[in-house]
């Protein structure tokens, strides 16, 4: 994975915080069958969850690149060039 994902995943984790906040604190109305609160609850906790993955994938994409060198030779048969491509995991 790389940086764009994880930054799609903790603003995932935002979008679900903010609901889950809005749904626990926010929100007075009744049910019945479920609880509005309970529900928000467990958005919160999701998105908490969700926050701290996609700052680990956002950070372990950050140490992932790739080096590309290329080399162009001139010769008396001709011009040779050599591309070389590395990643590193540093």
């Amino acid at each position: 994975m790389n940086k764009q994902t994880g930054t799609g995943v903790v603003v995932l984790g935002i979008i679900l915080l903010a609901a889950g906040a809005i749904m626990k604190y926010a929100v007075t109305a009744t049910t019945t069958g479920f609880s509005i609160t309970e529900v928000g609850l467990i958005l919160l906790i999701v998105g908490v969850v969700t926050i701290i993955l996609g700052l680990f994938i956002l950070v372990s994409g950050s140490r992932r690149h790739s080096v590309i060198s290329e080399s162009v030779q001139n010769s008396p048969s001709g011009t040779s060039r050599t591309v070389e491509s590395k990643d590193n995991l540093n």
